[in-house]
């Protein structure tokens, strides 16, 4: 560390002065936003159609599976970093850089056949379109005044609730009636594009600050980039790899974990750091509720994963045919969304309350769940769905407007950081935890009832047939009883995050607020 590092602390970066709001800036930021949303389909979208490619390329199921962990485990790793570049080579320009980049490799990508490049040129794709999320809710912050801020906050949210449910549409498009699975990559040509267009017109050009370059933690940057891949290829390989069972997982999960306190150490001390871990310490609201976002982000599955896997065992359903499900989430968010955050400008509207009331719809919508049959088609889960998509638009909105308004303008480029790493973080987390619950009670089930038929057979003589029958039926009604077990678990879990919420500081509407926030405790 040099001695004008140790004798003075930078700025954090994404300080640049304040631009007037207008039509133009807008445009920037919907060309950020427009980035930061195909950035995300492109990961739901790899993943939902990964068979369909596989298929293509010849690719087994093992080999075929890392095409999705490289790219998640990519964008995992560029997020605490991204707002940092960012500055050294400017908003404007850092964004045109990554969408030109993610445009190119989404191009190039359909043409490699070769198993090796794909992986390269997936995980370069993962840390171009990781770059590009957390700069989106930075220029929330930064272009949007405060007494329309919000709406900006509000439009980041659709990341979290209406792309991953729009790309079970998008994907069965492109592979169930455009018959063309390069457009699983090609669609983002397009947007991608635009997005430039816009973001070259609207974003104010800021001065480039190539003397951070020098300030730049070096080390840190290794150590959270090896712990945040470690942790991410652990627990997306973790289901395939048998957990425990294997010495690559044992050493991925606890290098990760190990590595990752070297990096917060390091960040809580180093004089110019990517995030600053101290903020979740020593404001509640955003420790308490950084916290309650990884599991929120796991119990909002409930309304994507489930009923998919519920689908497409059962009744065979191709992503066309369960799309529905995903839509009927997806197309409110927007309207929703807006309409959450013009409630929180009301003076007499408690966010808490509407956060907590939120998630408690979702913990509904999974009770509702938990009375699946075989029988069960996209129909029977209409009403929880629609009750899922109010309750991710209050508990998302409402989280963003209870974190963000504690947030001092110093404070929001490590706070963007922070909150999208987490965001990334907990969709694998809770993939991975809702995969292996799902797993253990498929096998509980499924030995309880192959142990009675055992009965049955002893007892009564079954033919060949009728024995076959009735281990078929069993089979289908442990994956059944198992996926009832996940909704109750996971409706528990919304359940037990509720205190959590109301115990959060009060934050009054934006319309009363002058320079700073006002916050009461309780």
């Amino acid at each position: 560390m040099s001695a004008n590092q140790a004798t003075s602390t930078p700025a954090p970066p994404g300080n640049a002065p304040a631009t007037p709001f207008s039509g133009r800036l807008f445009t920037g930021f919907l060309g950020i936003l427009i980035s930061a949303m195909v950035a995300g389909l492109s990961n739901r979208i790899g993943s939902l159609a990964l068979a369909d490619v596989r298929g293509v390329l010849g690719l087994g199921a093992d080999e075929g599976s890392w095409l999705n962990t490289v790219y998640v485990a990519a964008e995992l790793i560029a997020m605490p970093f991204s707002i940092w570049l960012a500055t050294i080579i400017s908003l404007r320009r850092f964004h045109m850089l990554m969408t030109g980049l993610f445009v190119l490799l989404s191009f190039i990508i359909p043409l490699v056949h070769d198993l090796s490049a794909l992986l390269l040129l997936r995980s370069f794709q993962g840390v171009a379109g990781g770059m590009l999320i957390p700069i989106l809710m930075l220029s929330a912050l930064r272009f949007f005044p405060i007494p329309i801020r919000l709406y900006g906050m509000s439009l980041y949210a659709l990341t979290a609730t209406f792309s991953p449910n729009l790309g079970l549409w998008m994907a069965s498009n492109w592979t169930d009636v455009w018959f063309d699975w390069r457009l699983l990559y090609w669609q983002n040509l397009p947007f991608g594009l635009l997005a430039m267009g816009m973001g070259w017109w609207g974003i104010p050009q800021d001065p480039t600050r190539p003397e951070r370059l020098g300030q730049t933690d070096w080390f840190g940057m290794v150590c959270g980039a090896a712990a945040l891949g470690m942790l991410a290829i652990g627990l997306d390989q973790g289901e395939r790899l048998d957990w425990w069972h294997s010495d690559l997982l044992c050493w991925l999960i606890g290098g990760g974990i190990s590595m990752m306190v070297v990096f917060l150490i390091r960040q809580w001390y180093y004089p110019a750091p990517f995030i600053k871990p101290q903020l979740l310490l020593q404001k509640r609201n955003l420790g308490v509720g950084f916290s309650v976002f990884v599991f929120l982000l796991m119990v909002m599955m409930s309304s994507s994963k489930l009923p998919g896997m519920h689908l497409e065992a059962l009744w065979g359903y191709r992503s066309l045919q369960s799309a529905p499900i995903g839509l009927l989430i997806a197309l409110p968010q927007p309207v929703l969304s807006l309409a959450v955050a013009s409630l929180f400008y009301r003076k007499w509207v408690d966010a808490r309350i509407v956060m907590a009331s939120g998630i408690g719809l979702i913990a509904v919508a999974c009770l509702l769940c938990t009375h699946i049959t075989a029988s069960w088609i996209v129909d029977q889960f209409v009403l929880a769905q629609m009750l899922q998509a109010a309750g991710q638009a209050m508990a998302v909105v409402g989280l963003l407007f209870l974190t963000t308004s504690v947030v001092q303008p110093m404070e929001g480029p490590f706070v963007a950081g922070t909150i999208n790493t987490l965001r990334a973080f907990g969709v694998i987390f809770g993939g991975a935890m809702i995969g292996h619950f799902f797993r253990l009670r498929q096998h509980f089930h499924s030995e309880m009832l192959v142990d009675r038929i055992g009965r049955i057979s002893a007892n009564i003589p079954l033919s060949q047939d009728n024995l076959a029958a009735l281990t078929d039926s069993a089979r289908q009604q442990a994956f059944v009883l198992a996926n009832a077990d996940s909704y109750l678990m996971l409706a528990a879990l919304a359940v037990l995050l509720i205190p959590f919420v109301l115990r959060m500081d009060y934050i009054a509407a934006p319309a009363r607020q002058t320079s700073a926030p006002i916050t009461n405790k309780g």
